[in-house]
């Protein structure tokens, strides 16, 4: 019936102690909690008390922390805003006797560090009954005792405070004994005097009552034996005893003597000694010795479970009379606990472009000793780019002094130490590990400021040029470079039509095969991007020169090559040797060496009669000619590059020695072979032609012969000119390579058609050349056709 009273009493106080007293003071909240509420209940809404919104309770890491190992007893619904509890609360085995009973617990915000002191009054409730220690008490009390006699009672032991402690007592009602009830005792108080032949046992039943609601009570039964002789209750020699005791003090340590006086004689007088009510914690910490009442340590003294410890002491003759003392052990405390170092909160990895002082973690410090033995100093090594920042109680903050580089450092091994101020002081470390994260802050970086690649011409597409590297030091995808070509044009052609580069190695391939003649050199601009975001990058030029390859052959300009046309030079009788005869005239389209041209003759007439130099390509006579040498002088010329292998070409150079036409037989026979068959049907059709338009030749030919009447004229197999000092569109004009210099002009004429057919030379600028003022003449029967159908002179310029 107890139990269902205690129940209806513990609902009418939970539904009042939900109305929280709630207050704010410094920025710490209070709340009154009654004990032994279940679990999940709600105790107050902390995002209303401090008015926070529901959002920033998650977004700051909202929580609540406890000192050091114990419980938590109570926990926060960031969704909610609720302050609930989650474990059970038992006042009594947080507080014990102790009036007031406050849970403190830290609300801690992060970002920035905000620190908020709850405390928790737990309140009584009276879920404990009164209990006396046995549940029979034997008393023997002599029949000569007189009237007003008092016997003392070990009082109940209610673990609940205040009013829920125990109120009052009860005893039956009995002819002998009234009840005496004072402050620190319970006696029974002899009423009237006791009988032994009338009654030898007297039972009595006592009851303690509490004043809770509903009433909570306990009883024990006292068995009172009467005796014949008289007979005295021991006394002790102090009401209350105090004593000090360091903690952490060895077992059998001596506490305190607790010492009673018995006037009676013999067994009668002999004093016990023996605990009264001691707690379940308490039991085993002390003994006290039967005989002697020496208290001693038979477990473990420590300040900061128990502070100080309270007993009751009973004395007890031989003839069972008892008395009892309390005694009261104040335990100091010793520096006996290191401090110890709590990390609260900690944003690893950071990344690595945080700003000086960001709060990167919170440490809380602890020591369990009281006053200076709890006092900490913290501290942090000085070669990291980090400190502790004091905060709040014994909350610091981690904030970084520097800014950080993870490619310089990417993790930090950061130790903390904790000192306190106890004498010795104790201390002690904690490493932090903290990772720095990366972010994409470099670009790329390429190894050369420029690259440049050689390829020789008419290399194979897709051969490899040459390979570009850029570093990126950020990590994984931030540190990963792609490379790629930048748009642009070469040539009047997108630069991807030439080359590409692989994206992941930066080798780069020529997609085409190249032609020095072509270009000689060309530039593009690679990019290495990494993959970052945003993705960061960076350029460089690529210089791709093109080697020459002897893959042209010399190209003679003049006389034309073998085959392709009939030219004949006109070298007088009284030429002497080392006499400039005429000049091969050549080109190669390659370059350096492979353009370095040399001329020899591969066949002549007369072997020793001309030379050519081997690099002007210029023919001289090398001695003076003579009656006996041959009119008709045939020499095959071959021109060759210095290339590796070398290439060459050949002409047909045909000389008349003679110092007039008219000593020349049948020069139609120099000029007709099976050769030039066809190109003598082409000439005559351009006869005919001629002859049609007769007059307007006329005067055409007559100007152009006025105009360039001085220059001197070369015999050609046909009406053709050919300008001077000409050269291909790729062809350089370099000295001593075997190009036309412009010191050597020739000009021919040509008069076809009529009765004689002159042949004019002009001084060459060359102090050896030949002179050849004089005009030769030839009568028109020594001519053969196809000159005979002309009948006026005509003059053509080569």
């Amino acid at each position: 019936m107890g139990d269902k009273g205690f129940l209806a009493l513990r609902s009418v106080f939970c539904f009042a102690s939900f109305i929280v007293a709630l207050h704010l003071v410094n920025g710490d909240l209070s709340y009154s909690v009654p004990e032994e509420m279940k679990r999940g209940s709600v105790i107050g809404n902390i995002a209303k008390d401090l008015g926070l919104d529901l959002r920033t309770l998650s977004s700051r890491k909202t929580r609540v922390d406890s000192e050091g190992t114990r419980k938590r007893y109570c926990d926060i619904n960031l969704s909610t805003g609720d302050l609930i509890t989650s474990e059970r609360i038992d006042r009594e085995s947080l507080c014990g006797k102790k009036p007031s009973c406050v849970v403190k617990v830290d609300l801690v915000l992060e970002n920035p560090l905000e620190l908020h002191r709850l405390s928790l009054h737990i309140q009584d409730v009276n879920d404990n009954s009164p209990k006396f220690r046995e549940n029979l008490i034997e008393m023997e009390i002599g029949e000569s005792a007189e009237k007003g006699y008092r016997f003392s009672i070990e009082e109940a032991h209610d673990a609940d405070i205040g009013q829920n402690a125990v109120q009052l007592y009860n005893l039956e009602k009995n002819g002998h004994f009234i009840l005496s009830v004072d402050t620190n005792k319970v006696e029974l108080v002899l009423e009237n005097k006791l009988d032994r032949e009338k009654q030898r046992e007297i039972n009595l039943l006592l009851t303690a009552l509490d004043g809770g609601s509903p009433q909570r009570s306990g009883t024990v039964v006292i068995h009172v034996t009467v005796l014949d002789a008289n007979d005295n209750a021991p006394v002790f020699s102090q009401a209350v005893y105090k004593a000090s005791l360091p903690e952490n003090s060895p077992p059998d340590t001596i506490v305190i003597n607790v010492s009673a006086t018995d006037a009676d004689e013999g067994v009668n007088g002999d004093v016990t000694y023996h605990f009264g009510h001691v707690s379940e914690d308490d039991v085993n910490v002390f003994s006290i010795d039967p005989k002697t009442g020496e208290i001693r340590v038979t477990g473990v003294i420590d300040f900061e479970e128990s502070s100080s410890f309270e007993m009751r002491v009973q004395a007890k003759d031989g003839l069972g009379l008892t008395s009892y003392s309390k005694v009261i052990i104040d335990v100091t405390d010793m520096n006996d606990n290191a401090p110890v170092i709590y990390l609260k909160s900690l944003t690893n990895p950071i990344p690595e472009n945080v700003s000086p002082g960001t709060e990167v973690g919170i440490i809380n410090v602890q020591d369990r000793d009281s006053e200076n033995n709890g006092q900490v100093r913290c501290s942090i090594q000085q070669n990291v780019p980090f400190k502790l920042v004091p905060s709040i109680k014994n909350y610091y903050s981690l904030v970084t002094t520097g800014q950080l580089d993870r490619e310089l450092v990417s993790d930090y091994n950061i130790t903390i130490t904790a000192t306190d101020e106890g004498s010795p002081p104790l201390s002690s470390s904690k490493t932090v590990q903290l990772s720095v994260a990366d972010i994409n802050d470099n670009p790329p970086v390429f190894e050369e400021q420029s690259y440049s690649a050689y390829v020789t011409e008419n290399n194979k597409p897709g051969s490899t040029l040459c390979s570009v590297t850029a570093r990126d030091p950020d990590w994984r995808q931030n540190g990963t470079v792609i490379y790629s070509l930048l748009a642009g044009e070469v040539n009047g052609a997108p630069v991807s039509s030439y080359l590409s580069v692989n994206g992941d190695t930066g080798v780069i391939h020529a997609v085409r095969s190249f032609d020095y003649e072509q270009f000689r050199s060309f530039k593009v601009h690679v990019m290495a991007r990494d993959n970052g975001s945003p993705p960061l990058s960076s350029n460089v030029t690529v210089s791709v020169f093109i080697s020459d390859v002897n893959d042209n052959s010399p190209q003679i300009l003049y006389p034309a090559a073998e085959g392709n046309s009939f030219m004949t030079e006109l070298v007088p009788k009284a030429a002497h040797g080392g006499s400039l005869v005429s000049k091969v005239i050549a080109v190669d389209a390659d370059s350096g060496q492979n353009a370095w041209l040399s001329y020899q003759i591969v066949k002549s007439t007369d072997p020793g009669l001309f030379t050519i130099g081997v690099h002007s390509g210029e023919i001289r006579t090398q001695r003076d000619i003579s009656e006996s040498d041959s009119m008709k002088q045939n020499l095959i010329v071959s021109v060759k590059d210095n290339g590796q292998p070398s290439l060459s070409a050949t002409c047909s150079m045909y000389l008349l020695i003679s110092d007039n036409l008219a000593e020349v037989p049948e020069l139609k026979d120099i000029s007709y072979d099976e050769k030039n068959s066809k190109l003598t049907s082409y000439l005559i059709i351009a006869l005919v032609s001629v002859s049609t338009f007769f007059l307007t030749f006329i005067i055409i030919i007559l100007g152009v012969r006025f105009c360039r009447r001085r220059k001197p004229r070369l015999l050609f197999d046909g009406a053709v000119a050919i300008p001077s000092a000409y050269l291909p569109p790729n062809y350089a004009d370099v000295d001593g390579t075997g190009t036309l210099r412009s010191a050597y002009n020739y000009d021919a004429y040509l008069t076809t058609g009529s009765r004689t057919s002159d042949f004019k030379f002009v001084t060459s600028y060359n102090d050896n050349t030949l002179p050849a003022d004089q005009t030769l003449r030839k009568s028109p029967s020594d001519f053969a056709d196809p000159f005979e159908e002309f009948d006026s002179s005509v003059e053509v310029q080569l």
